[in-house]
């Protein structure tokens, strides 16, 4: 039975432990050394890398997130035993797990990090498909023949560099497509490295819910419960024509995925569609200094990623959910891609500002999109504000403060509302 020791990355013969270090950490499979398709995902990500800067909070529980009317961006393990979940209102997160930490999330920080994983895996293969800063799919077909060793072995280095390099941890799934790596890399988090074979792939779905297919949200599900479909056994009961008739295009691709067939390839230009930030509140509410305050800080967190990601957006788009739970989406045009917090600020504000009386509001998003490249951007603001151009700059050297000084050296006012 091939085996691989994820300490020492020495392959070898079927055991409990590694001949050459005594150690336990091994993976054994019979098609370990001949799948190339990957999903790699890091393990709490924004929190690990919190609790590597500040060593305090290694066996404390984390949270990330906005303050107490925010939700949860992510959690620690320890906080997850607890019950703590991503996108959980924050006050519901402090009653589950009261004595935790909450952390503002440093965006920059996570952005930076996750730039040298990139540059790891850039090392292995070009055929990389990011889905986040924290997860990628790796396509490392041929690659044995340059490297010299199977990609089982690539995918253990890079998680080992991302543990003595970064101080991050990650979870390895490998499989025979993209469908079956990304379920497998959930299998055995964290820090985990699980294996799903050509041979097992029907065995294994069998009768595991359909929830675990990646795209299926709670309204899915309940769609698919209402055809008596829970499980992929049940999803193998269905003619083709009859799941497409039900369920459309979605119902072609469960039939596919019920037998373990995804022909998606796993590509590395994949684009970037939009960048946006949005917070929940705990009460709602109709006070414009409370929202302005929430539109500034959004704004720039959406210039944050943008920057990050050299991108700017052409269209500027207001989310808003009023009390009942009915969104109002409002999006506006620039002139030229912007990319600076203030440039999408003011836009947001002015379209808050046409419908701003139609609260009170439990959530309020900032978002751009039809990206471009950042060269293409407004980069002083407009041009017919005759204080832009200065806004801009002070703008720009906010930015290079915080790279030196750190993320909270300097901020506005309205920041603070």
């Amino acid at each position: 039975m091939p085996t691989l020791c994820r300490d020492c990355l020495i392959p070898f013969d079927h055991g409990p432990r590694c001949p050459s270090c005594h150690g336990r950490r091994v993976i054994s499979h019979p098609e370990l050394f001949n799948l190339s398709i990957a999903h790699m995902d890091c393990d709490a990500f924004y929190a690990s890398v919190e609790k590597r800067d500040n060593p305090d909070l290694a066996d404390k529980p984390v949270i990330i997130g906005g303050g107490r009317r925010g939700v949860v961006s992510t959690a620690c393990y320890v906080a997850r035993i607890r019950g703590v979940r991503s996108a959980m209102p924050m006050f519901q997160a402090l009653k589950l797990c009261p004595d935790a930490v909450v952390i503002k999330p440093r965006m920059q920080v996570y952005v930076e990090v996750s730039r040298a994983i990139r540059a790891m895996m850039e090392e292995m293969t070009p055929s990389i498909q990011p889905l986040s800063l924290d997860e990628a799919f790796l396509d490392l077909t041929g690659t044995e023949r340059l490297h010299g060793v199977p990609p089982a072995v690539m995918l253990a280095q890079l998680v080992k560099r991302m543990r003595d390099e970064l101080g991050v941890t990650g979870s390895i799934g490998l499989s025979h497509n993209k469908f079956l790596a990304k379920v497998a890399s959930d299998l055995d988090k964290p820090n985990g490295f699980s294996v799903i074979g050509q041979a097992e792939t029907a065995d294994f779905l069998r009768d595991k819910p359909v929830r675990m297919i990646w795209g299926v949200g709670q309204a899915t599900q309940a769609s698919l419960e209402k055809a008596g479909i829970r499980t992929f056994t049940d999803l193998l009961r269905w003619d083709r024509q009859d799941l497409h008739l039900r369920f459309g295009a979605m119902g072609d691709r469960l039939w596919h995925l019920a037998r373990g067939q995804d022909r998606r390839r796993v590509s590395a230009h994949e684009p970037i569609k939009s960048i946006s930030n949005e917070t929940t509140f705990f009460e709602d509410t109709w006070d414009t200094d409370v929202l302005d305050g929430h539109l500034w800080r959004l704004s720039e967190k959406v210039a944050s990623r943008a920057k990050a990601r050299e991108l700017a957006g052409q269209v500027v788009t207001l989310k808003l959910k009023r009390a009942d739970h009915r969104s109002l989406t409002r999006r506006q045009s620039q002139r030229e891609p912007v990319q600076l917090a203030d440039t999408i600020y003011r836009a947001a504000r002015a379209l808050y500002d046409q419908v701003g009386d139609e609260g009170p509001y439990r959530l309020i998003g900032v978002g751009i999109s039809n990206l471009a490249p950042e060269s293409q951007a407004a980069l002083v603001g407009d041009l017919l504000d005759p204080q832009a151009e200065t806004r801009g700059r002070a703008e720009r050297a906010t930015d290079e403060i915080r790279r030196k000084f750190g993320k909270d050296a300097i901020m506005k006012g309205r920041a603070l509302r």
